[in-house]
């Protein structure tokens, strides 16, 4: 071909290369260039069209989920048992005041009631022959048992005439520390206190807060967490399994007690009406070392009843729980419903 067609040849879209003629563009394609200039035509080569229908090429990989970190802002529970370090310090801090006003209440107890000569009545180095008589009889009728074996007969041993008034109070606040017997013997910190829990109730039931007041003390101390539980002696494992029977009699005392100073030996006319019975236990108050003794007793216990039933809820029923709860504010109420609705099995448990 010569250079005169070259151009020619071009026009109608031919090309050559190495003396061959290849076809770069049909007329069908260059008659839609004209139509629409602006068009562009998809160009698919081999590659294109074996990567777009061979499996082997197409991924199957599941695109990585989406992650997104969620801040939260509230406090972290804390484990059973465990105490901050800062409550810890405030906590001890608050134990070792209130231990140290149990033992200063001790001593001021001790000093006022049995030593000093400035409160009612005769202190003990100075106690007079009437008031030792009057102890006597108070004890001789315990619980109301001689007047009552005397009202049916029985006159082995004639009961002492004493004031009703008198009586009712001494025998009241005896039936309220007997009813602490199963109280103590199923205290969670009973393993506190080394000595013996029958000696310290039987003292309690003569001397009352003298001995019960450093027990709230030593209670307090530190525990070992991992020491046994001391074995309940005899005197405790009848108290704890008969705590409702204790409760039935420690009720029906105070009850008593308080019917009888009122109306207690009014067929003999001699102690009057309630007016005069109120007069006398005004009188009595202010005279007797011992009825105002009995007074603090009433005060303390009203205390000591709450708190000791209330960090030992775990021994009640469960059911009966809510009720022993609301009930330990209520002197000797709530003492009696801590016996009738004790579980002694929860306390050998623990």
């Amino acid at each position: 071909m010569s250079a005169l067609s070259l151009p020619l040849c071009c026009r109608h879209g031919f090309s050559f290369s190495a003396g061959k003629a290849i076809n770069l563009a049909s007329p069908v394609s260059s008659r839609r260039k004209q139509l629409n200039p602006n068009r562009r035509l998809p160009a698919f080569s081999t590659e294109t069209r074996r990567s777009a229908t061979s499996p082997a090429l197409v991924s199957t990989r599941k695109p990585p989920p989406i992650t997104r970190t969620l801040l939260c802002h509230s406090t972290p529970r804390r484990k059973s048992g465990a105490v901050p370090a800062a409550e810890k310090v405030v906590g001890d801090g608050s134990s070792k005041a209130v231990q140290v006003a149990l033992w200063v209440l001790e001593g001021v107890y001790i000093v006022w009631l049995f030593l000093l000569p400035y409160a009612p009545g005769d202190p003990v180095w100075a106690i007079s022959s009437e008031t030792v008589n009057s102890l006597i009889g108070l004890s001789l009728n315990f619980f109301f048992i001689l007047p009552f074996l005397n009202s049916v007969g029985i006159h082995v041993i004639e009961a002492p005439v004493i004031h009703p008034m008198a009586e009712g109070l001494f025998n009241f606040v005896i039936g309220w520390t007997f009813m602490f017997a199963p109280l103590l013997f199923t205290d969670n910190k009973r393993n506190r206190y080394p000595w013996s829990l029958d000696v310290l109730w039987g003292c309690q039931m003569f001397l009352t807060n003298t001995f019960l007041i450093p027990y709230m003390a030593i209670r307090m101390n530190e525990g070992d967490a991992d020491a046994a539980p001391s074995k309940q002696s005899q005197l405790g494992n009848v108290m704890t399994q008969g705590a409702p029977v204790v409760g039935v009699i420690g009720a029906a005392a105070c009850l008593v007690s308080a019917i009888w100073a009122v109306f207690g030996r009014g067929d003999s006319g001699d102690f009057g009406g309630i007016t005069e019975r109120l007069e006398f236990l005004v009188s009595y108050l202010g005279s007797e070392r011992l009825a105002y003794a009995f007074i603090w007793d009433i005060c303390l216990y009203i205390v000591f009843q709450p708190w000791l039933i209330g960090e030992n809820l775990q021994n009640v029923e469960e059911s009966k729980v809510d009720v022993v709860k609301y009930l330990r504010f209520v002197p000797v109420v709530g003492l009696v419903a801590y016996m009738l609705f004790l579980d002694a099995e929860k306390d050998e448990q623990l």
